[in-house]
Formats: C-alpha cells, sequence, structure tokens
C-alpha cells in the first residue's frame, strides 16, 4: 500500500501562513532584504568506550557496540536559499535567550548592509520578540527588532522551510553515523562543512510555489473545500 501524509485540518490561518512564505521564496535576490531560513536541531555527542579498529585491504574499519554520551549540543542554523550561504552555530541550549542572541547575530555580524532581515522559522515558544527583550535592554531589543520581519510557517509544515533541506544535508554528509565527543571537534567538523558548502554556493533547487500549492493542496483552502 502507498504510504500517504496525514495532513491534520487546517483552515484560513495555515493557508495565509503559507502562502506568506512561498511567495517570499519568489522574490527576486535583493541583498538590502534577504530572506533568510533559521532553525536549530540537538545533538547528542558520543565517545567510543573502545579503540575503533583500523580499516585494512578489502575490510572495512570496525566499531564496538557500546559508547558513552557525553552530553548535548546545540545546532542554531541561517541558510540564505538565493545566495547559497549557511552558517552553523554550535551552543549548549537553544532557550529564548540564545534565539535572541541569534538574531542579534543577524542584524550585526552577518547582515550588518542590509536594511531589513526577512527570517524564516517555525513556531517554537521561543522564537518571539519577546525573547530580545527578555535578554536586551529595551532600547537595544527595539533597535534589533527595526531590521527583523519574521515569517513564520504553520503549524505542522516546518517542511515550508528551507533550511530543514540544509539541516538533512549536514547529518547525511558530515554527522552520519559518527561519534563526535565534544563541543570543541563538533565546531571543527561542522564548521569544514560549512566552509565546503559555502565555498561551492550549494543551493536547495525549491520549486514548490503558492500556485502548486492551490492545486495540489486544494483541499486545505476552506473556500474550495
Amino acid at each position: 500500500m502507498k504510504k500517504q501524509w496525514c495532513i491534520p485540518s487546517v483552515g484560513a490561518e495555515f493557508v495565509w501562513r503559507m502562502e506568506d512564505v512561498l511567495d517570499l521564496y519568489e522574490e527576486l535576490y535583493d541583498e538590502r532584504r534577504p530572506a533568510v531560513c533559521f532553525d536549530e536541531m540537538p545533538y547528542q555527542m558520543v565517545q567510543e568506550k573502545r579503540t575503533p579498529l583500523a580499516p585494512e585491504p578489502g575490510k572495512p574499519g570496525r566499531y564496538d557496540y557500546e559508547y558513552k554520551r557525553m552530553g548535548t549540543a546545540n545546532f542554531f542554523v541561517v541558510f540564505e536559499p538565493k545566495k547559497g550561504w549557511r552558517h552553523v552555530d554550535v551552543t549548549e541550549r537553544r532557550t529564548a535567550l540564545d534565539f535572541a542572541v541569534q538574531m542579534r547575530k543577524l542584524t550585526d555580524e552577518h547582515y550588518k548592509e542590509a536594511e531589513k532581515i526577512r527570517v524564516v522559522m517555525d513556531n517554537l515558544n521561543t522564537h518571539t520578540p519577546a525573547a530580545l527583550y527578555e535578554a536586551f535592554p529595551p532600547e537595544e531589543a527595539r533597535r534589533i527588532l527595526r531590521r527583523l520581519e519574521f515569517h513564520y510557517t504553520p503549524k505542522h509544515a516546518s517542511w515550508l522551510n528551507q533550511v530543514e533541506i540544509e539541516l538533512s544535508v549536514l547529518q547525511k554528509q558530515c554527522l552520519g553515523e559518527r561519534r563526535i565527543p565534544d563541543k570543541e571537534s563538533l565546531r571543527k567538523e561542522v564548521g569544514a562543512w560549512e566552509r565546503g558548502r559555502n565555498e561551492a554556493g550549494a543551493r536547495v533547487r525549491w520549486q514548490f510555489t503558492a500556485e502548486d500549492a492551490r492545486e495540489k493542496l486544494e483541499r486545505l483552502y476552506p473556500a474550495k473545500s
């Protein structure tokens, strides 16, 4: 039997948010108003209990099935699809305060010359303008927010965020089944992956538009149901 996706009941707000994000992707590139996708992902660090055996001619390397958990880390990932640029920060946590720091990095480090930074992200409860007022004095929070414009994906539709694809590539190309024991090693490995992807100008070939949504997801539109 062919697998089918189960999409929960949605309404007008779902399709509005979906088309808002899709319209943003269709805009021509404007370095003064970049569209940036943002997300985060936890990572479990592990250490070998026994030294792996190196590969031999005709034989793969061998690893013991036992390992030691070394705590968790978090990836904050920024991806600008039209430019083919991404950046990964490895942090200890992903609290509202950490989110606020990431937003300040967008305005003060990554996009210092931009007039407005349009940020696509999901509805996680830490992803709010209020988080900046928790982290910074009000004048600083307001300064940062004046240069940000948030575009939230609908609930149950994080697949609309192109950074999800980039996270999948990170998992396959860099992390895989490897055992990375500490944040220093993790930053080194992820940094090397990031540099390679940026030097290659790797992009996501996004082809799903608002027009496609109206045709293929017609049942989600209240006025057509």
